[in-house]
């Protein structure tokens, strides 16, 4: 059960994640690619724990289970993206214990500062999704752009795309948590 979710929820978190630094990078002259991948996949693996957490309120052992492997989303998207760019160069220093310690700690900051701007196993509704995307908007966007982070946020429609996704995590982890309890109310009625 618990492999279903933590595959279900990885999976939608790195195709959100794909989806918004895509229209980021398409749409925003200047951005700096690596800063909007990896605050994006900080967003975006917090925000999905959240969603998590709130769809396994009524199973808190389920939730305790997949809440670490959920926070360490970045760190181990991080690598394989690292693996990737260090078959591409041809350059293995990529893969130094400095150089990874490095990009944790600032993965951690950006994770951080994300927990702060949504409370732990409540589910991110609009208005509280939508001011902490505002915060990722201008923490992305490069400087003396012409608009506020607010409004390219809005005109964008990302905070529609974010909560499509976190309202499919909510829900499949309500029904696979509803499913665990029947299925273990079915077996203690036949014991």
């Amino acid at each position: 059960m618990i492999t279903r979710i933590v595959a279900f929820c990885s999976l939608g978190a790195l195709n959100v994640t794909q989806e918004l630094a895509g229209a980021i990078l398409r749409d925003i002259e200047g951005a700096d690619p690596d800063v909007v991948a990896e605050e994006t996949l900080c967003l975006v693996a917090v925000v999905t724990l959240r969603a998590a957490q709130a769809g396994l309120r009524e199973s808190p052992e389920l939730a305790a289970a997949a809440e670490p492997v959920l926070a360490a989303l970045p760190y181990a998207y991080r690598r394989y993206l690292t693996g990737l760019d260090m078959i591409d160069r041809n350059d293995p220093s990529l893969a130094e214990p400095d150089s990874i310690k490095a990009v944790d700690r600032r993965l951690q900051r950006k994770q951080r500062f994300y927990e702060g701007q949504f409370p732990e196993a409540t589910f991110p509704g609009d208005e509280i999704l939508t001011n902490g995307m505002e915060f990722w908007m201008g923490r992305i966007s490069p400087p003396k752009l012409p608009e506020t982070p607010s409004v390219r946020l809005r005109k964008m429609g990302l905070a529609a795309l974010l909560g499509a996704h976190l309202r499919v995590i909510g829900a499949y982890c309500r029904s696979d948590a509803a499913s665990e309890k029947d299925e273990m109310d079915g077996a203690a009625e036949r014991a």
